[in-house]
């Protein structure tokens, strides 16, 4: 499994989300298995996504999508940082 990493700082998390929820680029028919969202305990106007895909490719191409129709666009979502991103492979996962 691999997973993209999205982090970025967002003007209002309410606003944020509903664009998220939109879905513009549909995660599921993009081979998002599943998703995550995060925010930090001290910084509620950050936020950090976990999209889980099958293989790296899939993950590669969805970055490059979200790349174009969203982050170069800033007309999608309410961010207001540079996104930080990063494709990693899971290598062990256990639950308790």
């Amino acid at each position: 499994m691999h997973v993209l990493k999205i982090e970025y700082p967002v003007a209002d998390y309410d606003s944020w989300k509903a664009a998220f929820d939109r879905d513009a680029l549909d995660r599921e028919g993009s081979g998002v298995r599943r998703y995550r969202i995060l925010r930090p305990t001290d910084d509620p106007d950050y936020v950090i996504i976990d999209l889980d895909f099958d293989n790296a490719s899939e993950a590669e191409a969805y970055l490059g999508a979200l790349r174009h129709a969203v982050y170069s666009s800033r007309q999608a979502s309410p961010v207001s940082g540079e996104p930080q991103t990063r494709i990693v492979e899971v290598v062990e996962a256990r639950q308790y």
